[in-house]
């Protein structure tokens, strides 16, 4: 018997399994990663994207097509970490708004869905390009739509549509030269293809390992860091939801966030439509509790004792956040302009804090942050403007995001693809100037500087026609791969030496964690040396991961 329709209990388990799916293939696709860097990779940020929505949608009471479509696209939208969890996040809200206004789903509706999501896709990503993700997505679309007026059957429609996103994938080495150079299919492309594959295997009734889900895997939040007293002021980290019974006002956001402040800091409030997501860390979570429900019913309730958890390093960052939200709130005037930084080590942040940075969200370049630690770092920083400085190109679009997500302050959205370019930029930021004019000389800074990252290679692979084994040294600048070796100095010379023009004045050295500071004075020397006629400056980074950051001016 053909099956025609289904219902939201039904695609409530076709996602959470897709997204169980994607969990446990996530290594997989990490290895399909062209580039061979330990960073966080296309598979763990498309898990941890799908991972917050899948916490939204298994903790809903009531399962109904406008919830359920609410619970994906909000969950996915503010846990989107990297490119690929940003353009799945778009692919969720596109696809949630063709179903949303329907009891249940048919072929025709699906179909429809599946178009929304390709469009709305498309939209987020200012250059598409083909060969990626979202070439998997059209053919999805464009298969589904074929469809409908070919059957009704959801039992023959499912499996051909997937068995062309299949074919497409497999296509993808054709659309973009690395892809064929490297041997492998686009990584977002198969993720999406999981997620699809996970999902029908819950629609034909098989059993699906939910655990993942319900123990929390995949949720690894990023640090936000800060400099902290060094004791816990307010012990018990309380979380939850409100599901509002009317319309929750600025007017109802400003006044519970007064209350909080007054109980506890740490405070984060984000009001989406009918649900309140509320974080504040208190002495007494039942006073934050009482207060929540003359607002409405409460949901996913989390208290957890800080103390106990033995979390001071955590504690003590959000505690000088707080303290410092708390201050600026309420005894002194919004400012005009605030910056808000990705970093990636103990020196590269102290040096932003040096510059003039509100807030820095430690992680960039081994963990992405989530479009929801923008939005924390945003609600934070009490600046009518504010410049945000992503400093790596896989975050770029979840800080547009986040961007879009603001309404009550004007968020600017700096493209900068290496920490030496945000460095660059905020150097280049005036005070006296209005924001129109700093955003466009920030801008044209930024064209100015040539980055390099050395780093190690985690698996063999062939890419811009260099031939890399796992442990090899790799020199990345912002094309590409320029020096390939097995000695970090070494290898860093030779990138150099690509970097490197007759009108170069200024190298920048910042070196990492596992670099000394002996060793990287000797290797200044060397660099001194090599280049009479250019200045040279070395810096602590403490990054992790990159032996070297450097730039060239």
């Amino acid at each position: 018997m053909a099956m025609k329709t289904m219902n939201a209990e039904m695609l409530r388990k076709m996602f959470l399994a897709g997204a169980a799916n994607i969990e446990a293939k996530k290594e997989f696709i990490n290895e399909l990663n062209v580039f061979p860097v330990p960073d966080g990779d296309t598979g763990t940020n498309m898990s941890l994207t799908i991972m917050s929505a899948a916490k939204e949608v298994s903790a809903l009471e009531k399962v109904e097509m406008e919830t359920l479509a609410k619970a994906i696209s909000s969950g996915s939208l503010r846990g989107a970490r990297g490119n690929s969890g940003v353009i799945l996040s778009q692919l969720f809200r596109g696809f949630t708004k063709g179903i949303k206004e329907y009891d249940e789903v048919d072929v025709v509706v699906l179909a429809n869905a599946c178009e929304k999501a390709k469009e709305t896709a498309y939209k987020a990503v200012m250059k598409p390009k083909e060969g990626t993700i979202l070439t998997v997505a059209r053919g999805i679309a464009e298969k589904a739509m074929e469809l409908v007026g070919e059957t009704d059957d959801l039992e023959e429609f499912i499996p051909q549509v997937i068995a062309h996103a299949e074919y497409v994938l497999s296509q993808t080495p054709d659309m973009l030269p690395v892809l064929k150079e490297a041997g492998v299919v686009d990584s977002g492309g198969q993720g999406l293809l999981e997620v699809l594959k996970g999902a029908y295997d819950a629609f034909l009734g098989k059993e699906v390992d939910y655990s993942a889900i319900s123990a929390g895997s995949g949720a690894t939040v990023t640090r936000v860091s800060q400099d902290t007293a060094a004791h816990i002021k307010f012990g018990y980290c309380t979380e939850f939801i409100i599901m509002t019974e009317k319309h929750f006002t600025e007017a109802d956001e400003m006044e519970f966030k007064a209350y909080l402040e007054s109980i506890g800091d740490s405070i984060v409030c984000v009001a989406d439509d009918e649900i309140v997501k509320i974080h504040v860390h208190t002495n007494d979570p039942g006073l934050a509790i009482q207060k929540a429900l003359t607002y409405g019913q409460l949901s996913r309730m989390k208290i957890d004792n800080m103390r106990e958890e033995h979390q001071e390093k955590l504690i003590r960052d959000a505690e000088k956040l707080a303290a410092q939200q708390a201050a600026e709130k309420k005894e002194v005037p919004m400012k005009d302009m605030g910056f808000i930084a990705v970093s990636i080590g103990e020196g590269m942040n102290e040096i932003f804090r040096e510059l003039g940075a509100d807030y820095i969200i430690e992680g960039g370049q081994t963990m992405n942050p989530s479009t929801e630690d923008m939005l924390t770092a945003i609600d934070a920083v009490h600046a009518k403007h504010i410049f945000i400085l992503p400093n790596n190109k896989n975050i770029i679009l979840a800080a547009n995001q986040a961007k879009e997500l603001t309404e009550d302050k004007d968020i600017i959205v700096i493209p900068t693809k290496t920490v030496p370019q945000g460095i660059t930029a905020i150097i280049n930021f005036s005070p006296e100037n209005d924001a129109d004019w700093n955003e466009e000389t920030m801008l044209e800074e930024i064209k100015n500087v040539k980055s390099g990252q050395v780093t190690y290679a985690v698996r063999d692979t062939k890419i811009d026609d260099k031939e890399i084994h796992q442990g090899d040294i790799m020199g990345i600048g912002d094309s590409g791969i320029l020096a390939v070796g097995t000695s970090v100095e070494e290898t860093t010379k030779e990138m150099l030496a690509h970097l490197v023009t007759e009108d170069s004045e200024l190298i920048s050295l910042y070196y990492g964690e596992e670099v000394s500071e002996e060793e990287a004075d000797r290797f200044t020397e060397e660099l001194e040396e090599i280049y009479p006629d250019v200045d040279v400056d070395t810096h602590f980074g403490g990054q992790p991961i990159y032996y070297y950051v450097v730039s060239v001016e």
